[in-house]
């Protein structure tokens, strides 16, 4: 995954309870009683996250809410990028932590198959089914039981664009991918700047246009079924999304730098690209494209805007990416710290904390300390059931996450060549029939 981050300052305002004194002896009846002992006092947890810097001070404002709630002494541990090579050699020595998040929903399952998983509580339960729609349970369980729930989010359903560059051709947003490309992209390309700047280079960029493209026009039904590769690469509906992507990548005064050039550019080369260099107007990315077009000296809200990835068939799509916590200790500790990770109270904590964007549906927009945010917020509210998460991260590392193989060769190739949509097909077909099989 990569991690989100807005440069959008707030401050999170803690109201903490105000209890203690001396000890007395028993208060006479009618009098006020000596305040009861927290839940948890005592008792110490460690949760292991990827996160450093500031999404790490973030994460332990929330730790710290809920030690002031419960009375427990949190220990927060640095994975490092590479997850599953932390927790790896601790889980073979028995020293797990209580609680690990981790970044991506297949670990959820490689845990589960060497039983270093524990099921969630009844009372961590509640709070999913309470808060979360059941694509969100399913996606954290294995084997008929639920390990998981995903406490962090990615945005990955945007169009980033220049303010300036659409207003000195006349160009608006699109709700519709046929506005997308005869309007908006070619009234940019008629005034002389090329629409877009894709960043082919990472092949994960195009995995994600994939998705978006994909889960609007085929539907959630069919989306699930490719992500368990239940119907073949070589499918209508993926001729139908693949013909879709074609009309960007098939006209040369669409991408900045044609195919050639996007497939020298990498992530975020690209929103330098657009904010930066102001060479294009339009990058097709997550929200934490927010962090690089600050970077490029733009101002979040203004002039590096944001609309919501237009429709393609019925389906308004939404695509997050995210992090998903998990129990690697049947204790109270660990149990009562996903809890209070998947209730309303946690999430609203957390998201009056900038670099957060929260899946729970009952978390309030109004919560976020900025435009940006309180927007990604209601279109995950306002999706509803619909709401799918990363389909490559879904899939076998060697097909959806190896640089080189699978999809992101594939797509590359796309791009270079986009008449040749049976071809790609095939040869996603015949990789993902092989990664599914391993």
């Amino acid at each position: 995954m990569r991690k989100p981050a807005y440069l959008l300052i707030a401050a999170l305002a803690l109201t903490t309870a105000c209890g203690g004194g001396s000890e007395t002896p028993a208060a006479p009846a009618g009098s006020a009683s000596a305040p009861a002992a927290k839940a948890l006092a005592g008792v110490k947890i460690e949760v292991a996250a990827k996160w450093t810097g500031e999404e790490q001070a973030n994460f332990e404002q929330v730790l710290a809410a809920f030690e002031e709630k419960t009375g427990a002494d949190v220990v927060y541990a640095s994975t490092g990028e590479d997850t599953g090579a932390y927790l790896g050699p601790r889980i073979e020595g028995g020293t797990p932590p209580d609680v690990a998040i981790l970044p991506q929903p297949g670990l959820v399952q490689q845990y589960a198959d060497q039983n270093a998983l524990k099921p969630l509580s009844a009372g961590v339960q509640k709070q999913i089914d309470d808060n979360y729609t059941p694509y969100w349970k399913e996606l954290g369980s294995a084997g008929g039981q639920v390990y998981g729930v995903l406490v962090k989010a990615a945005h990955k359903s945007l169009i980033w664009y220049r303010t300036p560059a659409f207003e000195d051709a006349g160009a608006a947003e699109a709700t519709t991918w046929d506005d997308l490309i005869g309007k908006t992209a070619q009234t940019l390309a008629d005034a002389g700047t090329p629409p877009f700047s894709l960043c082919g280079a990472s092949g994960w960029t195009l995995t994600d246009l994939f998705e978006n493209v994909y889960l609007s026009s085929a539907g959630p039904e069919n989306y699930d079924k490719l992500a368990k590769h239940e119907i073949p690469w070589t499918d209508a509906t993926v001729t139908t999304a693949l013909t879709k992507m074609a009309q960007i990548f098939g006209k040369p005064d669409f991408v900045l730098g044609g195919a050639s050039g996007a497939l020298q550019t990498d992530f975020p080369t690209c929103v330098t690209q657009v904010y930066g260099e102001k060479k294009a107007a339009m990058v097709i990315e997550a929200d934490f494209v927010a962090s690089s077009a600050t970077q490029s000296g733009a101002t979040v809200g203004e002039d590096a805007k944001i609309m919501p990835f237009p429709t393609v068939g019925d389906t308004a799509p939404v695509v997050l990416g995210g992090d998903i916590g998990v129990a690697l200790k049947d204790t109270e500790g660990a149990m009562a710290l996903l809890e209070f990770l998947a209730s309303k109270e946690g999430g609203e904590i957390w998201a009056k904390l900038p670099g957060y964007l929260s899946p729970n549906r009952n978390v309030s927009p109004d919560n976020y300390p900025s435009e940006l945010t309180k927007q990604l917020a209601q279109t995950i509210i306002s999706a509803g059931e619909s709401v799918r998460y990363d389909m490559s991260d879904l899939a076998p590392s060697a097909f959806g996450g190896t640089d080189g193989k699978g999809e992101w060769k594939h797509l590359q190739d796309f791009l270079r060549d986009p008449a040749d949509i049976k071809g790609t097909q095939e040869k996603l077909e015949a990789d993902a029939a092989k990664s599914y099989k391993e």
